[in-house]
């Protein structure tokens, strides 16, 4: 069947959520849940950030492709993002690995778009975007569009401006003094001769946010499906294989967020999770969640309001400073400080939270000290418990301590244990999301 292509504005553009890693580097976290399905900012997901960007672009035809434990992220999307019009040809559609194209599960971020080739050529878009769901920024994907569309890119990459001293954590483009980009590299050892065009002093970082006209995808992609070399990843493999061949631009990201500097997180290991929802709690926040103009979306919360009690002679005060405090959280005789309660978050008397992610439902019990923690949905911390006040210490007590002595508790952990069965904690979760 032959397929007509329009090019115009967003509705023509069809939105490819990559949404299926098992996100390894942030065990035990994702033991139980894909990566974009991580809490943020206590009553989002990683995943809303990246919807919320397309809905407030106005981009309302969206696949997710989902692969790695998709169960509670399918229901997420079900529940949470009913909210577009299919009698306007808007959704917002998961759709799980069906090896149609090949008998194995997705083989890389360029594979998994493969393997749903039929479905993108169906809806005959003029453009495809495709979308990490794990990234923390705000990004109005209408002037990249824009940006596409009036240079005549075959294929256009965002990139976001990094120090030199930072790129070898990236892929590098190098571009012209049109943007055209002429080479790109993958972490990078030497990135002193990879000045940016936007920024002389900076280098540009892909994004991870490709733009295709729909024509180029389908091509590049049937071509690296046919390499037996390929790792079948955009970046490793299509970007570098259509540099030099196509025209394939570099867009400066333009950053809704609207703060002193550009904010764009890869929330790829605990570290950089856990500095992300940090930023969420200082004073003056470095990514903002009150903004009405740029609103982050996400299922309702069907829990009472949060609740401070007891204030006594004995020291007890229920309170919260510089924290982020959901619904159905107790704040019962106890202190959180520069942390992030999620939804059903209980702290008892005399026990401080300090600098911390709290998952939902999790219970501390009375005296605890815990202080650059994260700790899993459903825990109990036992009362008198002291975690995040020595690394060393917390390594020979057998908990997961991170590089910057970041320490995750979880069910596995020495000395705590989950306050109801894993089942029952996802309803309380799920009444909460």
């Amino acid at each position: 069947m032959q397929h007509v292509y329009k090019t115009g504005p967003s509705s023509r553009v069809l939105t490819i959520l990559l949404a299926g890693g098992a996100g390894e580097r942030l065990g035990p976290l994702t033991r139980d849940e894909a990566k974009p399905m991580m809490p943020f900012g206590g009553i989002y997901r990683l995943i809303d950030l990246t919807l919320s960007n397309c809905v407030n672009s106005g981009l309302t035809r969206i696949y997710i492709l989902t692969q790695y434990k998709a169960l509670s992220l399918n229901r997420h999307v079900r529940e949470a993002w009913n909210i577009l019009s299919p009698e306007l040809g808007q959704f917002i559609e998961a759709i799980p690995p069906t090896r149609r194209r090949r008998d194995t599960w997705y083989l890389g971020t360029a594979d998994a778009v493969y393997q749903n080739l039929q479905s993108i050529e169906e809806e005959r878009p003029g453009n495809v975007l495709i979308l990490s769901a794990d990234h923390v920024y705000k990004m109005d994907y209408r002037t990249m569009l824009d940006w596409h569309n009036s240079r005549g890119a075959d294929v256009t990459v965002g990139t976001c401006q990094v120090r030199p001293e930072e790129a070898e954590r990236f892929g590098i483009a190098e571009m012209d003094g049109e943007y055209l980009i002429h080479g790109f590299e993958e972490k990078p050892r030497q990135a002193e001769a990879k000045r940016s065009r936007f920024n002389p002093e900076m280098c540009s970082a892909s994004m991870g946010v490709y733009l295709f006209s729909t024509p180029v995808l389908v091509e590049a992609l049937l071509e690296d499906a046919e390499d037996t070399q390929s790792t079948h990843d955009f970046g490793r493999d299509v970007i570098p294989k259509l540099v030099g061949r196509r025209r394939v631009l570099a867009y400066d990201f333009i950053d809704e967020n609207r703060k002193e500097v550009r904010y764009w997180r890869d929330v790829g290991t605990i570290d950089a999770y856990y500095e992300a929802n940090m930023d969420l709690v200082d004073v003056n926040p470095i990514f903002n969640l009150y903004d009405q103009n740029w609103p982050l979306r996400t299922g309702a919360v069907r829990l009472p309001p949060a609740k401070f009690v007891f204030a006594d002679e004995s020291g007890r005060m229920g309170m919260a400073l510089d924290s982020l405090v959901s619904h159905g959280c107790i704040v019962s005789g106890g202190k959180a400080v520069h942390s992030v309660l999620s939804p059903g978050v209980r702290i008892n008397s005399h026990a401080v939270v300090e600098d911390s992610i709290l998952h939902a439902n999790v219970w501390v019990g009375r005296h605890s000290r815990i202080r650059r923690a994260i700790v899993e949905q459903g825990i109990l911390v036992p009362e008198h418990m002291v975690v995040g006040l020595d690394p060393d210490e917390d390594r020979e007590a057998g908990h997961t301590v991170t590089e910057s002595g970041v320490v995750v508790l979880h069910s596995a952990s020495p000395g705590v244990r989950e306050k109801r069965a894993r089942r029952g904690a996802y309803r309380s979760m799920k009444a909460a999301s």
